[in-house]
């Protein structure tokens, strides 16, 4: 099908025309035409056109941190399923956290994963860290590296042990490896169910403190400051994943003053959500790290703004009815962050944190990250493309997301902001 894009706004600051209303027109996949819009109307022979003044294009978002849970726990999401997710939510290339019944740690787990990746969707594994992502042995990294794994991560398990952490931190210099870690002492979070402060007091819920992921960020901090002392063929990379209190902004800032090799992203709906939002018990807002304070949420959007905070995440955690549907402490951590991520975007838009700035956050900096090519937005090349509306309302239902799993507080809700198109590969989403 080829698709003509008619006047739509281009968001690609590498680009000329960035910022202003162009026509592209992709033809078996590739982008044939591209030109700024004029009173002229272009002779263009399209199956199908997409246009509206607030229509906007960039280039495919890469999600940098989702759970899919093939293999193991495809009741919750598989591989099929979640693309189809993450391409209805403006996705064309997503990292995948190793933590599926088997641990993916070993090259026959990645060679599973990459074997079963969609066109439309790139998947890129992310290697656990430690065997069976239990925090004690490290990995065969450079054979992993070597078999397709982008980065290191134990995922949705935070490694705490001081001389695995600097290890790993080690380990990859040999290849320019990133390491990537969420900051966490699970010692002081054990048996909590959200965030401790005035509404987990009120609510006599067992509290997570901010001073958990406080430590662990100085923690991982002074441990980078070690292991650049002695620098091998690469300068150790650290990524902290899910960041969510205001002290973890302000130690990443003065990390990045000190020029050490640290990057972090933070989860999109601690962008938009409170622990207050917890008062009625939904267990759709359970989510590690948990809801913080407002004065958390603001600290983060001032991490975005200047810098600090170099990628938005969809943190996607697919439940089943029956991990949800219960008494709150007994109630899986997660939020389904792949269908929503647009719209939760739309939201901090709102805030004065301009489109480009937040696709950003979702394009070149993981891409950068991860050392992934930069796709362009140019005639010949071949269209890797997010198409979307932010002004544009639709439905959360099971008939629009494409996910098996339904753990958020927004299903069944009218939302503003939706992806209308993706191109990938060759290969093509087309909302409804």
């Amino acid at each position: 099908m080829n698709v003509w894009l008619k006047s739509v706004t281009l968001l690609e600051p590498s680009s000329p025309l960035h910022q202003q209303r162009v026509h592209l027109f992709i033809q078996n996949g590739k982008i044939a035409r591209l030109e700024a819009a004029s009173d002229t109307e272009p002779n263009i022979q399209a199956d199908r056109i997409i246009e509206g003044d607030e229509v906007r294009v960039s280039i495919g978002w890469l999600d940098m941190q989702a759970h899919f849970g093939d293999p193991g726990l495809e009741h919750k999401e598989d591989l099929y399923s979640g693309s189809q997710a993450a391409a209805a939510g403006g996705f064309t290339e997503v990292a995948l956290v190793p933590n599926t019944e088997p641990v993916l740690d070993t090259k026959n787990d990645l060679h599973y994963l990459l074997g079963r990746s969609l066109n439309l969707v790139k998947i890129h594994p992310l290697a656990a860290v430690t065997r069976s992502a239990e925090g004690q042995e490290l990995t065969e990294m450079i054979d992993l590296h070597q078999a397709g794994a982008v980065a290191f991560s134990d995922g949705l398990n935070a490694l705490t042990h001081r001389q695995v952490l600097l290890k790993a931190l080690q380990y990859t210099q040999k290849f320019g490896g990133l390491l990537i870690n969420r900051p966490e002492d699970t010692q002081l979070t054990q048996f909590g169910t959200m965030h401790e402060g005035v509404q987990s007091t009120l609510l006599g819920m067992k509290g997570m403190p901010s001073l958990s992921e406080t430590l662990a960020v100085e923690q991982h901090i002074r441990l980078l400051q070690y292991a650049s002392e002695f620098t091998y063929a690469h300068p150790p990379r650290l990524h902290l994943s899910n960041i969510s209190t205001a002290e973890s902004v302000a130690l990443i800032r003065q990390a990045k003053q000190q020029e050490l090799a640290i990057t972090c992203d933070v989860a999109a709906h601690q962008l938009v959500m409170t622990d207050e939002l917890l008062a009625d018990f939904d267990t759709n807002y359970k989510v590690n790290p948990p809801l913080r304070t407002e004065a958390d949420r603001l600290a983060l959007l001032e991490g975005l703004k200047d810098g600090t905070i170099d990628v938005i995440v969809s943190s996607h955690q697919p439940q089943d009815v029956e991990s949800k549907r219960c008494e709150f402490d007994l109630a899986e951590f997660g939020i389904l962050g792949l269908p929503t991520f647009l719209p939760t975007l739309a939201q901090v838009a709102s805030e004065a944190l301009p489109w480009w700035s937040l696709l950003d956050r979702c394009t070149h900096l993981p891409r950068e990250l991860l050392k992934l090519p930069l796709p362009k937005i140019a005639e010949g090349e071949t269209a890797n493309l997010t198409v979307f509306d932010p002004t544009a309302s639709w439905e959360f239902n099971e008939s629009t997301s494409p996910s098996k799993s339904n753990n958020h507080p927004w299903w069944g809700n009218p939302l503003t902001g939706r992806v209308l198109a993706v191109f990938n590969a060759g290969e093509q989403y087309l909302a409804p």
